[in-house]
């Protein structure tokens, strides 16, 4: 790696402060959940139900920030093709809502463990009143072990009052109920140097930090199709970051993927966390 993407300390003490987090908001997206034919992949469902209650099980409170539900609406019309507009979008996310939430709740109960649905707009988050009564109704479901999935409310979000990406949605959810890590997962291992599905020597970047203006540039460089993605997840986590808060871009896919965060093992590409108030 080149010394332009030097983070410019050694990431293991972030690693560590992110491993003894007490509340986490786990972002999963859309191609971590879905099949090749974006249909709801239970097995993938299941996977990282398996790795959330890993993390529960160590005494960790877990936000999710779920995508899904189009593809879930997808399977349940057993249609042939993707949403070809905004509408049928949102239309496909009203029907796979409710059965993503039912699978959820099939899967937790493995763990004796019960979900709630939160369904947000941009205008939750800017309105300070609601805004209050999110950060109320969070805290108190998980004062009662009780973990939110939460996703933007498709059906209602104009133009106007769309959040846009889950990604964004999770790290203003981190700063608001003052998680003390941010985890997305995804179809790729973290952020690299390449696209990893088309460079075969595109090389990990394990650390986001003084880096951050040539990794920004980087992904620009390299984003394309279906890695385009990657840029939200990068401006996500850097969003975490500059509020104090660590954030790690991890595989869905890796066993006990969470667990190893848990265990500061170097797993992703972590975004250091500024040490300033966060205030800016």
């Amino acid at each position: 790696m080149s010394n332009a993407l030097d983070a410019g300390v050694d990431p293991a003490a972030a690693r560590r402060r992110a491993a003894d987090a007490e509340r986490v908001v786990v972002k999963a997206g859309t191609n971590s959940l879905t099949d090749d034919e974006s249909n709801l992949d239970d097995a993938k469902l299941d996977k990282l139900v398996d790795d959330i209650a890993d993390l529960r099980e160590r005494g960790t409170e877990v936000l999710l920030v779920s995508s899904g539900a189009v593809g879930a609406g997808i399977g349940m019309l057993d249609l042939q093709d993707e949403a070809e507009s905004l509408e049928e979008s949102q239309a496909l996310s009203t029907v796979g809502q409710s059965r993503l939430v039912h699978r959820y709740t099939e899967s937790f109960r493995r763990y004796d463990t019960r979900v709630a649905q939160l369904l947000l707009t941009q205008h939750d988050l800017e309105d300070p009143e609601r805004y209050r009564n999110l950060q109320t109704t969070i805290e108190t479901l998980l004062d009662w072990g009780v973990v939110p999935i939460v996703n933007e409310n498709d059906a209602v979000a104009s133009e106007e009052l769309r959040i846009g990406d889950n990604d964004m949605l999770s790290s203003s959810l981190a700063v608001g109920v003052e998680s003390d890590l941010l985890v997305t997962l995804t179809d790729v291992g973290g952020v690299y140097t390449g696209n990893p599905k088309e460079d075969s020597e595109a090389t990990l970047i394990d650390a986001v930090g003084e880096n951050y203006d040539a990794v920004r540039d980087l992904v620009e460089e390299t984003s394309v199709g279906e890695f385009g993605g990657i840029r939200t997840k990068v401006e996500g986590a850097r969003r975490a970051s500059e509020h104090g808060i660590p954030a790690i871009i991890a595989a869905s896919a890796e066993p006990d993927v969470l667990s190893k965060v848990a265990d500061a093992d170097s797993v992703g590409t972590i975004f250091l966390p500024d040490e300033g108030d966060g205030d800016e």
